[in-house]
């Protein structure tokens, strides 16, 4: 981890032009993403949240609970390195619409996705850890990021625990 520099227990930052991230960083970065509390961790390779373009390779754990957000006037997508997920897509009362079933080369999934409007959106992982590129327009503006007011935050453990074990019921049902 010669070019990051850490800084916290989940956000490693370039210092480089040139960024290149090999299966020893994606190694330390699971083991990074399982031993925090959140189990997640990434390596971002724009060097500051105020540049156009955000790219990161980020790890997530099993049970890792993102709470359904949607971003203003911001595009993003994925591209799956390692593992399997769904996103669930859902409408401003929490219904899902449609559940992406992201996967690795080779798992028979989609391995690549793209959101480019205002919906609320949720990443549940279904691997024991997930590692995907992540890309979207900057600069970052929390504010742009607005948490559905459907679903419990995330400093409330237990119901964001079992918001989780629902929502990963509900991926298991068609949608409707």
């Amino acid at each position: 981890m010669k070019t990051f520099t850490q800084k916290n227990d989940e956000v490693f930052v370039t210092e480089s032009d040139v960024v290149s991230v090999s299966e020893s960083d994606i190694a330390f970065l699971k083991k990074q993403a399982l031993a925090n509390p959140r189990k997640r961790a990434r390596i971002c390779a724009h060097r500051d949240s105020a540049d156009a373009l955000h790219e990161m390779i980020i790890a997530i754990g099993k049970g890792s609970y993102l709470r359904p957000h949607k971003h203003i006037g911001k595009s993003e997508s994925f591209h799956i390195i390692e593992g399997e997920a769904s996103v669930a897509l859902l409408d401003d009362n929490g219904t899902i619409t449609q559940v992406i079933a992201l996967g690795a080369p080779g798992t028979g999934k989609s391995p690549f996705y793209r959101l480019s409007d205002d919906r609320f959106h949720m990443l549940v992982v279904l691997s024991d850890v997930l590692v995907m590129h992540e890309v979207t327009n900057g600069p970052f503006i929390r504010e742009q990021t607005i948490q559905a007011p459907f679903a419990p935050d995330e400093a409330d453990a237990e119901k964001s625990t079992a918001y989780l074990t629902e929502i990963s019921e509900r991926l298991q049902a068609p949608c409707r």
